[in-house]
């Protein structure tokens, strides 16, 4: 099937030389060196919503079809691809999540793992998001599938994501296994800790008798969990970071303290309230620590009437300057050296 613009269709991932070298690094060592390369903390996430995709790609004839799963597939994926190329140059790292294209059956799980590869032939650090969990047995599967690399022989040459993020409410049985990959293959793994959605204080910020909300028992738990033998690089930051999304200034301090060697992934900056001002907490006094996710005010920014008013009839460059909008918010409350 034809693409627009040249394009062709997304390939299936093989992993190269060049990044086969590359993985022989810690994951917090590789995260903290591109922050550094790119000099800022910056992440763009990839949640593709076909009824929200640009007409020029939706309305591209072999694409204008949403009750089709493979013409409403290659439309998601060509948009993906596109926005990827275009937050290449400007971020070190993107978190693809893996429901928008679970959505489309195997063939979107084939297109999931092809736009790994893609992120990380441009230098990208490509974080799963998932948010997996499970015990015994079933959580090895699940870390099997979702982190590591595949260990069959017909798909030697396929990779898994750096990192992915998962749910510490089964406890350390439902993490060890993604843990255990992640020190065996140099991955990463981002506990849930505080999350972004409007009900997580249902539940996270209930409080116990000493005071302490669970968000607060859990980022304990991933304190001990991240100093374990074989997780900490020469970053001084472990391959077992957390989800951060921080309410106010002194529970993120809090939250940052309990975690001292964890890299905390930090979602929802823009359009589920995250500012600058609020991630601040997050990072430590030398400005590392923190990796600060921007979705949805980044990569539909061609619904935004500031950026259709720069540029009416092109989608891209809408793109690419609330990007470099989001990279400029960052840069005001902390510096990358």
């Amino acid at each position: 099937m034809p693409f627009p613009s040249g394009s062709s269709k997304p390939a299936r991932g093989f992993l190269s030389l060049e990044r086969m070298s590359q993985v022989a690094e810690n994951f917090a060592d590789r995260l903290v060196a591109a922050i550094r390369q790119k000099r800022t903390p910056a992440c763009v996430g990839i949640d593709p919503v076909y009824q929200r995709l640009p007409a020029q790609i939706a309305e591209y004839r072999e694409f204008n079809d949403e009750s089709d799963s493979e013409a409403a597939l290659d439309a998601v994926l060509e948009y993906c691809r596109r926005v990827i190329r275009l937050v290449a140059p400007l971020v070190p790292a993107v978190k693809i999540n893996s429901a928008y294209f679970e959505r489309y059956y195997w063939e979107g799980m084939e297109g999931y793992f092809g736009l790994i590869q893609e992120a990380a032939d441009l230098g990208l650090v490509v974080i799963g998001d998932c948010k997996r969990a499970d015990v015994g047995h079933t959580a090895e599967m699940y870390a099997r599938s979702s982190l590591a690399d595949p260990d069959f022989v017909d798909l030697e040459g396929y990779r898994g994501p750096d990192a992915v993020t998962v749910n510490p409410y089964l406890g350390y049985d439902g993490v060890r296994p993604f843990i255990d990959v992640a020190r065996a293959q140099n991955k990463g793994v981002f506990v849930l800790v505080r999350t972004s959605n409007e009900s997580a204080s249902q539940v996270q910020g209930f409080t116990s008798g000493d005071g302490l909300t669970l968000a607060d028992h859990v980022a304990r738990l991933v304190g001990l969990w991240s100093a374990d033998d074989g997780l900490v690089g020469r970053s001084g930051y472990s391959c077992v970071g957390a989800v951060v999304a921080p309410r106010d200034r002194e529970s993120a301090l809090r939250l940052r303290a309990l975690m001292s060697q964890s890299l905390l992934l930090v979602p929802g900056f823009g359009a589920q309230g995250i500012t600058a001002d609020l991630v601040a907490p997050c990072f430590k006094s030398d400005g590392s620590g923190a990796l600060i996710s921007a979705s949805r005010c980044v990569i539909y920014a061609y619904e935004n009437a500031r950026y259709v008013e720069l540029y009416p009839s092109d989608w891209e460059k809408c793109v690419q300057a609330a990007c470099k909008d989001f990279v400029t918010e960052l840069a005001g409350v902390v510096s990358v050296s």
